[in-house]
């Protein structure tokens, strides 16, 4: 049996042809819209999610202040996680520190197992004198900035090129059922007389 080759003609849909149907223009035309504004839209809604993430970074660093506390007791050695057994590299250990106002606090905060009483560590406090957790980098800000540009501009993208397979899908199925109901009114003329 002789196989049968297919050739493909490239931008078939925009040429001239008899037997070109309206409905293969509107795919086209459905298809181009589609990437184009997929690209756009994805640029577009990276840009925006970058610059979200990277105001929320810098927010995040301009509320934090590093601040000079004593520790208050020594901090636990070989502190075990219950499920895993792995040790952890921080630990939690009362300290205390004034603020610019002249007052007082204590809290627990990070620090290295074994870190002696009375040693002088530096802890991060927010605007209302809370112990919080170091400011990212700005090598670790940028990569969060890139990283949240990206999957926005992925996920935009994803959502415009579902919306415009869902048309092209639509138009497709509404060019079958026309060329059913075509066929409906053509067909009998092409079959056998009936008598």
């Amino acid at each position: 049996m002789r196989k049968v080759r297919r050739t493909k003609v490239r931008g078939w849909r925009w040429r001239t042809n008899p037997l070109r149907r309206h409905s293969d223009a509107v795919e086209a035309w459905v298809v181009l819209a589609t990437w184009a504004t997929a690209m756009a839209g994805g640029a577009v809604a990276g840009v925006v999610g970058a610059q979200a993430m990277e105001s929320a970074v810098e927010r995040e660093r301009a509320g934090r202040q590093p601040v000079t506390a004593v520790m208050l007791e020594t901090a636990p050695v070989g502190v075990r996680d219950v499920a895993t057994g792995i040790k952890y590299d921080h630990v939690k250990a009362k300290v205390r520190w004034t603020d610019g106002n002249g007052t007082a606090h204590t809290a627990e905060a990070g620090m290295k197992p074994g870190a002696k009483a009375d040693t002088e560590v530096r802890v991060w406090t927010d605007g209302q004198g809370r112990v919080v957790s170091e400011p990212v980098s700005r090598e670790e800000a940028t990569a969060r900035v890139a990283l949240a540009g990206t999957g926005v501009a992925m996920a935009g993208c994803f959502v415009i090129l579902v919306g415009g397979l869902a048309l092209r899908l639509r138009v497709e199925r509404r060019a079958t059922e026309r060329w059913g109901e075509e066929w409906d009114l053509v067909g009998p003329q092409w079959g056998p007389k009936a008598g």
